[in-house]
Parts: structure tokens; C-alpha cells; sequence
């Protein structure tokens, strides 16, 4: 997938990286601060997906506090409703991230056509869609959760297997 400017890729990877770390830390401290409370994820380490990104995190953090912050939320769009960063589970976070950076995958068929075949999502030429797989902890297989990214930087969250989707609202 390629996501149409640079600066827009690299703040929205920043966007993602500081709420993954925001989520990272209200779990540590919901658990006394153990170092072993946030669950792995394929054992990947957020640090580790921005290695080599120009920057740094803690640049990352006050190009982020310079944005412009969203005043409203929209409760749906394209009649689905949406989800925030912060709502994502974690694994979605660390998802979204390989997304843009295009890999590498823990699956095979991370980046297959997904066909849309419950016209849930909003109707589109064939391939306009592609699917990646949101690790669920404690799953033996790739699990229910996905996140679908359609060519024009749109992203939606699945956690019952194309049942139903939301879209992720990105600031």
C-alpha cells in the first residue's frame, strides 16, 4: 500500500507510536508497574518498528504535541462507526504500524485482496482492499481480528471476523 505523501506517513506513524506508548504505560501501572504485564506481540517491541525512522520517538512526541488536536470525533462514516487510536487493543497499534511500514508480517497472508464479500465496507473495485491480521493473544491461529486498509488511507478494525467493522478514525 502506499500512503500518499511522506509527511503524512511519518505523522501518522507518530500519531500511532504515541498512543501505543500511552497504552503501554496506563497497563503497567494498572499492574503495579511489572515490567511482565502488557502481552507480546509476535515479540516485537514498539521501539524496535521505529529503528532507522528519522526522528526519533522523542522528536516524534513534540512534532506530535505541534499538531493541530481534533475537535470532534464523528460517531460513524461511510455508515460504520468509529473507533479512536487509544480504543484500538494494542496488537491493532503494533498492526497499523508494520502497515505502514510495510512489513514485515507475522502471516503469509498479511497484505492479501480482501473482496469485501459482506459489502460491509464501502463498495470498491476489486484489490482496492487488503487485509492484515491483528495478533489475539492466546490464539493457536491468526484469530478473528483484522484490520482492513483500502488504497485511500482509510483503515477499519474487525475483531469478529468480517461480522462487523469500524473505522479508525485517524487525527
Amino acid at each position: 500500500m502506499q500512503i500518499r505523501s511522506m509527511k503524512y506517513r511519518a505523522w501518522l506513524l507518530l500519531a500511532v507510536l504515541a498512543v501505543l506508548v500511552a497504552v503501554m504505560a496506563g497497563s503497567a501501572l494498572a499492574a503495579g508497574d511489572r515490567t511482565d504485564a502488557a502481552p507480546s506481540v509476535a515479540n516485537v517491541q514498539p521501539v524496535d518498528l521505529l529503528a532507522g525512522e528519522s526522528g526519533g520517538a522523542k522528536d516524534g512526541a513534540a512534532g506530535l504535541a505541534a499538531q493541530p488536536k481534533a475537535t470532534r470525533v464523528p460517531a460513524q462514516v461511510n455508515g460504520l462507526p468509529t473507533i479512536t487510536l487509544d480504543r484500538l487493543p494494542r496488537e491493532a497499534l503494533v498492526t497499523l504500524i508494520l502497515i505502514l511500514r510495510d512489513g514485515p508480517y507475522p502471516y503469509d497472508k498479511d497484505g492479501a485482496i480482501f473482496q469485501n464479500r459482506e459489502r460491509l465496507l464501502p463498495r470498491k473495485s476489486n484489490g482496492y482492499y487488503r487485509e492484515y491480521t491483528v495478533i489475539t493473544p492466546g490464539e493457536n491461529d491468526r484469530g478473528a481480528r483484522r484490520i482492513i486498509a483500502g488504497e485511500r488511507d482509510e483503515f477499519y478494525y474487525t475483531d469478529d471476523h468480517y461480522d462487523s467493522f469500524k473505522w479508525i478514525y485517524l487525527p
